[in-house]
């Protein structure tokens, strides 16, 4: 495809996570730092990337970890947003009342105002990913937001395997779907399961680019979390940008730091529904089935 005229970069921040908060949040300052060093206009962070993966055990200390919308870490990203004159999208555990806590990311522009927030919609229940004890479904609904650089969209982590989430946000007008994530291999899978997992969830994403012509990047963070009584998950890092066509045009290490940086091309958006027009021929006189939760 040819070269468009309007283009923006992407950041994405994949990192390991020390036990201690404020540790994450400078590290992930100073990583924003040096990716809009490298040119990143838009710069996104993984999945409740203040803290390690609390969610592994049902815990109420944990509940503790939760702050306001806007809060104390809002205000910092705010300023950063600012200085840097980037636009920001951050994952945060909210509490948004006494008893209701949300798994959330707010979206800042390049002057540092608070655009919104995006409270995660799937809430997943599973062994070590045990997220419903902490997170009311959201009740947002699907979002884009335009920035000074392109109108994005965000979803987050569980929401990323349903092509319902992905459509309603790209039908939005979203350019850019960012999905902040934390997912990796328990140990007692990993052997038998873990690249097929592995493949599975990168071509679940690179298939909502496809099907929405649209550029979609996912976030995740490495290292290898314990937790009491069990091994942890080895978080599999692997964060990417895929293309219009679902082609990957940036992939991160598996195991390592990385600040990753890719080159979008906006333009290439209107080309490639052109070529594939799946918008143009969508049936929505025939769709009705999809608010049933099966068909009968």
């Amino acid at each position: 495809m040819k070269r468009g005229k309007s283009s923006v970069t992407l950041g994405l921040i994949q990192t390991r996570c020390p036990v201690v908060p404020k540790d994450n949040l400078d590290k992930t300052i100073h990583r924003i730092e040096q990716a809009a060093g490298k040119g990143a206009q838009i710069i996104c962070t993984q999945e409740l990337f203040r803290s390690r993966y609390f969610c592994q055990t049902e815990d109420h200390e944990n509940f503790k970890l939760a702050e306001k919308i806007p809060g104390p870490t809002t205000k910092r990203l705010q300023s950063v947003a600012k200085k840097l004159k980037v636009v920001i999208v951050a994952s945060l555990f909210e509490q948004r009342a006494a008893g209701v806590y949300h798994n959330s990311a707010v979206v800042i522009d390049a002057d540092g105002k608070l655009l919104g927030h995006y409270r995660k919609m799937h809430i997943p229940d599973d062994p070590s990913f045990q997220e419903k004890f902490y997170f009311t479904p959201g009740d947002t609904g699907f979002k884009a937001w335009d920035t000074r650089y392109a109108r994005i969209g965000v979803l987050v982590c569980w929401d990323q395997w349903f092509p319902e989430a992905a459509r309603l946000t790209a039908m939005q007008g979203a350019q850019i779907l960012l999905y902040p994530t934390a997912i990796g291999w328990l140990q007692e899978e990993k052997e038998e399961f873990g690249e097929m997992q592995l493949e599975s969830w990168e071509t679940i994403q690179r298939s909502h680019a496809i099907a929405n012509g649209c550029y979609v990047a996912s976030v995740n963070r490495v290292g290898h979390e314990k937790r009491v009584g069990g091994d942890g998950i080895e978080f599999w890092g692997n964060s990417f940008v895929a293309g219009t066509s679902g082609e990957v045009l940036a992939r991160a290490s598996r195991n390592r730091e990385q600040v990753l940086i890719s080159k979008l091309d906006l333009d290439a958006i209107d080309e490639t529904r052109t070529i594939w027009p799946f918008f143009r021929d969508r049936r929505i006189d025939s769709y009705g089935d999809l608010t049933k939760r099966m068909s009968d």
